[in-house]
């Protein structure tokens, strides 16, 4: 039996393999964004998908500062939150149900921000941790309903092993623990979440800059 028909059929395979490889992602449909070119961007309260109670809250209040780094004016998420609570929506699952004339009508705003965390918080193992935040947004044309842009964002940190041999691993870990049953560590790490966020998106695809991006910035 010849080997050049197995060969043959490797060949192909082979070229299969890195044709698919080599095959670059289409890129990010802005025609939507372009159009719409959003000045000021609404962001309601996150849902929470993930099992710590302070994720909602902990991330909310890093969302802002890198959107209006990027040019935008981002209305403040904690009068917002507060005036939603006080007329009738007082958890983020009914304000992401509100109708979106209605918030375009009362905060004026050319954009809404939905996000959802599907996790954030601490694992913790027998001699590290783990603090992760991932989410999930979407920017909504407040008028028209149009989707304008939807990324992903995820960051990561791990505490490491420490040194000190076994035991020294172990105390270490142990106090570590102590402190973070305490203290919203994964507010820290939303900050670079938030930044892959926006710069990155999903698959590479950011937000485009805003309006009040300093002049000389570049461009994305």
């Amino acid at each position: 039996m010849s080997a050049r028909g197995p060969l043959r059929t490797l060949g192909l395979a082979m070229a299969g393999f890195f044709l698919a490889a080599c095959a670059t992602t289409k890129p990010y449909d802005y025609t939507n964004f372009r159009q719409s070119r959003p000045r000021s961007i609404l962001v309601l309260p996150p849902l929470n998908n993930s099992t710590d109670v302070r994720a909602t809250y902990g991330y909310l209040s890093t969302v802002t500062r890198p959107l209006a780094e990027m040019g935008y004016y981002v209305f403040p998420v904690a009068i917002v939150d507060q005036f939603l609570k006080e007329n009738g929506l007082p958890s983020p699952g009914e304000m992401h149900q509100a109708p979106l004339d209605k918030l375009a009508s009362i905060f004026g705003a050319d954009s809404v921000l939905y996000i959802t965390l599907t996790a954030y918080g601490t694992k913790y193992r027998i001699i590290s941790s783990d603090t992760t935040v991932e989410a999930h947004a979407k920017l909504v044309d407040a008028k028209t309903g149009l989707l304008l842009w939807e990324g992903d964002g995820f960051a990561q940190e791990d505490s490491g092993g420490g040194g000190g041999g076994l035991i020294g691993a172990l105390v270490s870990a142990a106090l570590s623990q102590a402190v973070n049953s305490s203290v919203d560590t994964a507010h820290e790490v939303s900050k670079q979440a938030n930044y892959n966020l926006f710069s990155s998106g999903a698959g590479g695809s950011p937000i485009l800059y805003g309006p009040y991006r300093p002049e000389g910035a570049t461009s994305n």
